[in-house]
């Protein structure tokens, strides 16, 4: 317990500027929302108990973490709306590369890559329970 007491104020740190970053993410193509949402609720459960509290009860955010909290669950509309931004994002590359003489075809590739990779991560992780 005092290891933790000791770097509360890391945790502190680390849980807003998570929170900063998925508010940023709203905004900003291709930076995700969901996990500096899940990020932000993790460190706060270790360095702010009021900020916990409080994304534990948004309407929003709320049902989020506890579904991924309780069983790493992320339900099929949040799969769908992660998948459609990531393929959104990755025809934007594609253009770029069309668009860009400079450009390298890694330089798509290597996103495009990720962001297959994590649509398969995220699609094989279970639904939340009905109700």
């Amino acid at each position: 317990m005092q290891r933790r007491a000791r770097f509360r104020w890391a945790w502190w740190l680390l849980a807003y500027a998570s929170l900063g970053l998925a508010i940023a993410g709203v905004f900003v193509p291709g930076l995700p929302t969901t996990v500096f949402v899940l990020i932000a609720a993790w460190a706060a459960a270790r360095g702010s108990e009021r900020l916990r509290r409080r994304l534990l009860a948004d309407p929003r955010f709320g049902p989020v973490i506890r579904d991924w909290q309780a069983n790493g669950a992320v339900t099929r509309r949040a799969k769908w709306l992660a998948t459609g931004a990531m393929t959104g994002c990755g025809l934007v590359l594609v253009g770029l590369m069309l668009w860009i003489p400079a450009h390298r075809w890694w330089m798509t590739a290597l996103p495009i890559a990720c962001m297959v990779a994590v649509g398969c991560w995220l699609w094989l992780r279970p639904e939340p329970p009905p109700g």
